[in-house]
């Protein structure tokens, strides 16, 4: 598993620079805190029959536990703030992350959304299963899994699921760059990579040989409904793609804190750009993008700057919160690998930051599928109005004025217009890292 672990830290960081945009990379259960969203804790499967899919890798369970129904805000009401924390190529592996955060999750009240890498769930001597769009069969940027990894990573998916959490991918190869990188992929090579991360998903018990392992308690056709793709790129086939299959959002673009809207039917759950705390400048909201600005290209800086590292991104990430609690309320989307880079640093910044903010009143920790939900259940022309609010600005009159009840159609009074769906919200260019 060591081997494993070297390949989620340490190769996603190199396919990761060549973008320098973002790179790739492990838990959550609701509770009772403060601010939570509300579902209750959920003690193990749901109580209905379960019916295994094909092999047995997954099976249909019902309805996942731990969660509520949306409702739609009343007219005048304050929107929750809504904090989402996301996993790139989540896996298990030695450093025991996935379960960690599970475990951080689960105390503070928070669902989140993991990323899962397929080929995390293939082991290496099935690598020539996996045919990657340009490159050859059994390649991977990432590398594969043993026996081992697989099965300790499917048991945290497992326990995830049934907790609260969302289960996404982070499709399978992490082929980043000009050299036939995802970049370069056409609509119809998206489509191969999602069906290639599907099928390992459902044949992860044929493919290992664990077949005495408990089936995943989901049906992965009807669970995946979004992504982020490897370093950001490739976005605009991915997203035609995504449409086409019916998914929900995507959080692969860059945006400011401001209240998301659609495009090409998806929801536009980009990443943020937030504070670095004595620089000029912001970064994306990542444990990635803070480290390349921190200690460059690589994983292993200064050990003197370890703390002051890990407190720059914890008090950016902080600042952004509340920028958002006090102002706008704009969703905070946040993503992170499970990694070790200086020394853990960014692992205890993600943590410090779960500890202060989903404990706050009126705050919701959730999944990327809760926030779409939840959006999906609102008024539109309550979102539009809502886009209109720049980052970090309260509404002048109150939240109570501001979104009250609007004059019925035919009303010579002028109501908020609703943005076309699929105009993006302006975004700043890329920062250099």
């Amino acid at each position: 598993m060591m081997a494993v672990s070297k390949r989620i830290t340490v190769g996603a960081v190199a396919v990761a620079l060549i973008s320098g945009l973002a790179g790739c990379g492990i838990s959550g259960e609701p509770g009772s805190g403060a601010g939570a969203p509300g579902p209750k804790q959920a003690a193990g499967p749901p109580k209905s029959t379960v019916r295994l899919i094909g092999d047995g890798s997954t099976a249909y369970t019902g309805a996942q536990p731990g969660l509520t129904r949306p409702e739609r805000m009343k007219p005048g009401q304050k929107p929750p703030q809504f904090v989402v924390f996301s996993w790139d190529g989540a896996g298990e592996d030695s450093q025991q992350l996935f379960s960690h955060f599970r475990k951080v999750a689960k105390k503070y009240g928070a669902t989140m959304t993991y990323f899962l890498s397929g080929v995390y769930l293939l082991p290496e001597a099935k690598a020539s299963l996996y045919r990657p769009p340009g490159h050859a069969p059994g390649r991977s940027d990432i590398g594969f899994n043993d026996t081992e990894g697989i099965r300790d990573t499917v048991r945290q998916l497992r326990g995830a699921w049934l907790e609260g959490n969302e289960i996404g991918t982070h499709f399978n190869g992490h082929f980043c760059g000009p050299e036939r990188g995802v970049g370069t992929w056409s609509v119809e090579d998206w489509k191969s990579e999602i069906a290639q991360a599907k099928s390992f998903v459902k044949s992860w018990r044929t493919n290992s040989g664990l077949v005495n392992e408990e089936p995943l308690p989901f049906d992965y056709d009807k669970e995946l409904i979004g992504a982020r793709t490897p370093c950001l790129e490739g976005r605009e086939n991915f997203m035609r793609a995504a449409a086409e299959l019916g998914w929900r959002y995507d959080t692969s673009g860059v945006n400011n804190q401001v209240w998301p809207d659609k495009k090409m039917g998806l929801w536009d759950l980009s990443m943020q750009l937030v504070p670095i705390p004595g620089r000029s400048f912001e970064t994306l909201s990542m444990d990635y993008n803070f480290m390349v600005n921190q200690s460059g290209k690589t994983t292993q800086g200064a050990p003197s700057m370890h703390r002051y590292w890990g407190n720059q991104m914890r008090d950016g990430l902080l600042q952004a919160f509340h920028r958002s609690y006090q102002g706008n309320r704009a969703p905070l989307i946040i993503g992170n690998h499970f990694q070790s880079w200086n020394g853990g640093t960014y692992m205890r910044a993600i943590e410090e930051t779960i500890a202060h903010v989903c404990v706050q009143t009126d705050v919701r920790c959730v999944s990327f599928r809760q926030l779409a939900d939840w959006l999906d259940a609102q008024d539109p022309a309550v979102l539009a109005k809502l886009r209109t609010l720049k980052v970090g600005e309260a509404p002048a009159g109150g939240w109570t004025e501001f979104l009250a009840a609007q004059p019925p159609a035919g009303s010579t009074a002028q109501g908020p217009q609703k943005r076309a769906s699929g105009t993006p919200a302006s975004q700043p260019a890329p920062q250099e890292s």
